[in-house]
């Protein structure tokens, strides 16, 4: 069993209308930093973006009634990491989690700097809703 910390934004926006705003992959960049600068774009089996190694591929989960926006991303050496996403009710308004888990290997220091990584890009998510309609 992975380690497990699970990160999360309150958004002060419907829930349900959050998600339909930004559950599509091609919103992701507009927030994930990972995703930034990547050149997300469809591919094969999911959504090819360019990771720091090379290509990688991204698979996310399809439009749902339930809040659910997990992705999977294939590092290009054979492991494939789970990150759930989900979009829930918090009062008249969001709360979005994020849940990371330490991979086989990982360092404190990468396990620290993922975590930093994941606040850094909720707070933007929380900047880009405020942006929208």
């Amino acid at each position: 069993m992975l380690t497990a910390r699970t990160y999360s934004v309150s958004i002060a926006r419907n829930w349900r209308e959050l998600y339909e705003a930004i559950w599509q992959p091609e919103i992701f960049p507009k927030w994930a930093s990972g995703l930034t600068e990547a050149d997300l774009r469809r591919g094969g089996t999911g959504w090819i973006a360019d990771g720091p190694d090379g290509p990688i591929v991204v698979r996310f989960t399809p439009h749902n009634e339930f809040g659910v926006m997990d992705h999977f991303v294939e590092t290009g050496d054979g492991r494939e990491v789970h990150v759930p996403l989900r979009v829930i009710e918090n009062g008249d308004g969001a709360e979005v989690m994020l849940t990371l888990f330490r991979q086989p290997g990982m360092s404190d220091e990468d396990f620290a700097r993922d975590a930093k990584w994941i606040t850094r890009d909720l707070r933007a998510l929380r900047d880009y809703a405020k942006t929208l309609g």
